[in-house]
């Protein structure tokens, strides 16, 4: 089976947990930090908090930026269920701003559009967290400029996004946006197994992001609320999570990011052969848009079913049996039976529903041969003439 997307696991990874494991920290060490700086400093951003999964920084980064019950948090339905669950975990309200058609990222005509009726009835969000789909920016630009107007506070989802580019800028500035989030799962751009890291350029926001993954707990003096009684003196000062990240997972990290630009100039070779190679074929191929450098997780083409004459299914699943391992990207989250329990349903994100109804994330890894790309190619070609 060739899988839609996987790790790429050199000698030198194995080497750096190996040398973790020998060391006397496994957790709570120096590698964490380490990697934390190594990931700001690429993403050009002041600070970086590394945690046990992008879907905790974004639990973090909400509760950071004061998000708490009847607050509303609008995201995009085209993601994993995480960019939405946050939300909940705060106790707020969620709802959703439907996608442009071309790009899959949340369609800033329909957020400005929401955004001006959610004002006139004072149902403004309080968060508003794009979601950079598989791995290509939206335009922060006119959201950030849209939260000058309404207010809101912006959280970039980039879980698909590390070593993306948006208007010659690195993804994880934070130049239009509070706080970035990133995954580092097996399947994305680099891996550090589990794990997950927020980029800021607010020391407020960092400490808060630092105190929130580790229990609420601080050993700084400044935030105190008394004097420490000797170097072994710490105080909880919030209610926070056990969200750390490990040395081992660190390790993994900062010998990863060695190859971070080379993982997504791999990428992009694949995705220039699928561009040429399957031109001829009834689907529509996914769109770069001129101001982003996409660090493409993700490749999902969208089948003409009209054309083909098999359903989404019926092709999904020939594609598997052929050895394929396919995926889609995403359900919608408002079709999800928990958010349907909210009020949501069928229809009321139409360009999210209709993206979802015809895509197939067909497989791109880094590591991926030309034999296996052909492969694909073929057989996809074979099952849709």
């Amino acid at each position: 089976m060739i899988p839609y997307g996987k790790q790429d696991i050199n000698q030198a990874d194995i080497d750096a947990v190996v040398d973790v494991l020998g060391s006397d920290f496994i957790t709570q060490g120096p590698k964490v930090g380490s990697f934390e700086k190594i990931v700001a400093k690429y993403c050009e951003s002041d600070f970086a908090v590394a945690v046990n999964s992008a879907t905790s920084a974004l639990h973090i980064s909400c509760l950071a930026l004061g998000l708490k019950k009847n607050d509303w948090l609008w995201t995009s339905p085209n993601s994993f269920v995480a960019s939405a669950n946050c939300g909940i975990y705060c106790g707020a309200k969620v709802d959703f701003v439907d996608i442009d058609p071309i790009s899959y990222n949340m369609s800033i005509d329909a957020l400005e559009k929401k955004l001006f009726d959610a004002q006139k009835n004072n149902l403004l969000p309080k968060i508003i967290i794009p979601v950079h789909f598989a791995g290509q920016s939206c335009d922060m630009k006119r959201i950030y400029e849209l939260s000058k107007i309404y207010g809101f506070k912006i959280v970039e989802d980039a879980s698909h996004a590390i070593g993306g580019k948006f208007l010659d800028g690195s993804i994880g500035s934070c130049r239009f946006s509070d706080i970035t989030v990133f995954s580092f799962h097996p399947v994305k751009i680099i891996t550090t197994a589990e794990g997950g890291l927020a980029t800021t350029n607010s020391s407020k926001l960092f400490k808060k992001l630092e105190m929130l993954r580790s229990h609420g707990i601080t050993r700084d003096p400044h935030y105190m609320s008394s004097e420490p009684l000797g170097s072994w003196y710490y105080e909880q000062i919030d209610l926070g999570f056990n969200y750390r990240m490990t040395e081992i997972q660190a390790a993994l990290g900062i010998s990863q990011m060695k190859r971070l630009d080379d993982f997504v100039s791999s990428r992009h070779i694949l995705k220039d052969r699928y561009d040429k190679l399957l031109d001829d074929l009834p689907l529509v191929m996914p769109h770069q848009n001129a101001n982003c450098h996409s660090s493409l997780h993700l490749y999902p083409i969208l089948i003409d079913t009209k054309i083909v004459k098999k359903s989404h299914s019926q092709i999904f699943e020939e594609l598997r049996n052929s050895g394929i391992g396919v995926n889609l990207h995403y359900i919608p989250i408002h079709l999800h039976p928990y958010y349907q329990k909210f009020g949501f349903k069928k229809g009321d994100f139409p360009n999210s529903e209709d993206y979802y109804s015809k895509a197939i994330s067909i497989p791109l890894f880094s590591s991926m041969t030309i034999e296996q790309q052909d492969t694909v190619i073929s057989i996809l070609r074979k099952i849709l003439q």
